[in-house]
């Protein structure tokens, strides 16, 4: 799986920075200072943490065997996703639309009214659980 190519989905994202507040191997990846997605590797295996709602996301981890708990982090509310190829890049493009969706409806109301205008409501929902 090319990295790079992940990375330039984050950062497609509406107001996405890359930032590594952990150390220079970690990559955080914010909206409005709030974290969507964090890059890392850990056992010599590439993961990709994003938030999901918490149904959705053991529903996943019973799909996809590159998809666990999440690594370090909230296990209700982040999924690990191993990046080891095997997972179509669609699926991980949906996984992050989601994680992105999650987090921004969880911004303050003057903020993410102010991305709404700034962007649309379908750029920054568009993984959004119906």
């Amino acid at each position: 799986m090319d990295i790079l190519i992940i990375k330039d989905y984050l950062l497609s994202k509406p107001e996405a920075v890359e930032d590594y507040p952990f150390d220079d191997k970690t990559a955080v990846f914010k909206v409005q200072g709030k974290m969507f997605a964090l890059l890392s590797k850990y056992q010599g295996r590439q993961l990709l943490n994003l938030k999901c709602n918490p149904d959705h996301a053991i529903e996943l981890r019973d799909i996809f065997m590159e998809i666990i708990p999440a690594y370090h982090m909230n296990k209700r509310h982040w999924n690990s996703v191993i990046l080891d190829g095997d997972l179509p890049m669609g699926e991980i493009e949906r996984l992050v639309d989601h994680s992105y969706s999650l987090v921004v409806k969880g911004l303050k109301k003057s903020i993410r009214e102010g991305l709404e205008v700034r962007y649309g409501k379908p750029s920054l929902y568009d993984g959004e659980l119906k």
